[in-house]
């Protein structure tokens, strides 16, 4: 199976969007697929890369008019431009275009970074732009299988285990090599030696190549520390003082790295979701490596580590922030618009990832076994009934590695974790 040509659920989307505004900005990860995607998606536009050091060099010394060179005889169909971030002068050169052009669909910019990072150009845009976001591949894409709705199945008001259609009967050991595998289009199938070696060779090129685009930064070798330790630390709370002192760095600088990392879409963060009726909620964010196969090669992690003989316990971690990056693909693309947090209070009860949809919350926990017991739903119990949920309709779902689909009453749920790609009837 070639991976260039796996169906992209954000095509709608895009689509859409050109139809809808002027410039259409994809940003995401590099090798995520963003250059593939635009290429079959707008074939019958005209397609140049800052990447390109004589083409970024002509645009830089005459955005405007290289602009409309490169428009001339394009009609409606759009002029993309690859790696957008690297032209400094290039947004507002677009915004008066566009300003004096008001046809849909003229710009598709595609990128690591948003291009558009000045205040007063975002909002100078607004209107008049839709950016989107590709992330490295879902499982549900890889699988060719439809966009996965458990969201807008949890907040029904009453779920049904029937709408979900058999999950796919999978072992231990191939949720293993899922998250070891990664989504990177062109990296995921290779064998797992040269596929780390890549995913390591991946993170040296961000920090060479794409975070001075961000960001000026003076101790790169620090970043690339930081990156290992937040490796090391996926799936949960980051105490940044802690973090400043193992790469000696000033608090300060620390967080700046973590603004450039997550606007590089390496890392994720989920705030910290709060009642505003307890002040014994923790507020500290929750950061998650948006791939697992880049998480695992910085940790150089393979089979055995999840064995018996290595360290399952680490699987815990890995497989949370596995959960929370399907999730967060899927957000956009269902019917409402539903945002991500996680929950702590200061006596240590915690839901792993929690689903606002405003009047309802979707409340998960991830285990890595492949069995599941009442115990597995005291805190999401707790938190319906007695705790900040209580004024809320709340639905509990214990991921696991198991193969049945289980009810617990009180719509809580045990789901094996191949039903984030299985299909759901909603």
């Amino acid at each position: 199976m070639n991976d260039s040509y796996l169906p992209r659920h954000l095509v709608p989307e895009l689509q859409d969007a050109l139809a809808s505004a002027r410039v259409v900005n994809l940003v995401g990860p590099r090798q995520a697929g963003k250059t593939t995607l635009v290429r079959d998606l707008f074939g019958h536009g005209h397609f140049v890369t800052l990447d390109d050091a004589a083409v970024l060099a002509a645009v830089e010394a005459d955005p405007e008019g290289q602009l409309e060179s490169l428009r001339a005889g394009l009609g409606d169909a759009p002029l993309i431009i690859d790696e957008a971030q690297r032209s400094k002068t290039l947004a507002l050169a677009i915004k008066r275009l566009v300003d004096a052009d008001r046809r849909k669909g003229q710009f598709v910019l595609t990128g690591s970074s948003n291009v558009f990072t000045t205040a007063e150009v975002a909002d100078s845009l607004a209107g008049r732009m839709r950016t989107l976001k590709l992330w490295p591949l879902s499982a549900a894409e890889i699988r060719r299988a439809p966009v996965n709705r458990l969201m807008d199945w949890a907040m029904q008001p009453n779920p049904l285990l029937a709408q979900i259609a058999d999950p796919e009967p999978l072992a231990r050991q191939d949720y293993v090599e899922m998250v070891l595998e990664g989504g990177f289009p062109e990296t995921r199938t290779l064998p797992i030696r040269p596929r780390q070696r890549q995913y390591r060779d991946y993170i040296d090129a961000v920090v060479d190549r794409d975070v001075a685009d961000v960001m000026p930064v003076r101790k790169p070798d620090a970043l690339r520390q930081l990156i290992d330790q937040m490796a090391a630390r996926t799936a949960q709370e980051i105490n940044t003082t802690e973090l400043a002192k193992l790469t000696r760095l000033q608090r300060v600088t620390v967080d700046q790295y973590l603004d450039i990392l997550i606007r590089l879409s390496l890392v994720t963060k989920l705030g910290a979701w709060s009642s505003g009726e307890s002040r014994r909620e923790i507020r500290q964010p929750k950061f998650h490596f948006v791939d697992t196969g880049i998480t695992c090669a910085l940790r150089r992690f393979t089979s055995a580590t999840f064995g018996l003989d290595g360290t399952p316990q680490v699987l815990g971690g890995v497989l949370e922030s596995y959960v929370a990056g399907e999730l967060q693909r899927a957000l956009p693309l269902q019917d409402a618009d539903y945002r991500l947090y996680h929950w702590r209070s200061a006596d240590q009860r915690e839901i792993d990832i929690l689903v606002d949809a405003g009047s309802h919350l979707l409340n998960v926990e991830v285990k890595a076994s492949a069995t599941v017991e009442a115990g597995d739903f005291k805190h999401l119990r707790w938190f319906a009934a007695d705790g900040p949920g209580r004024s809320r309709t709340c639905t509990g779902i214990v991921f696991y590695l198991g193969r049945e689909k289980l009810t617990f009453g009180d719509r809580n749920f045990a789901l094996p974790l191949s039903a984030l790609w299985s299909v759901v009837d909603v």
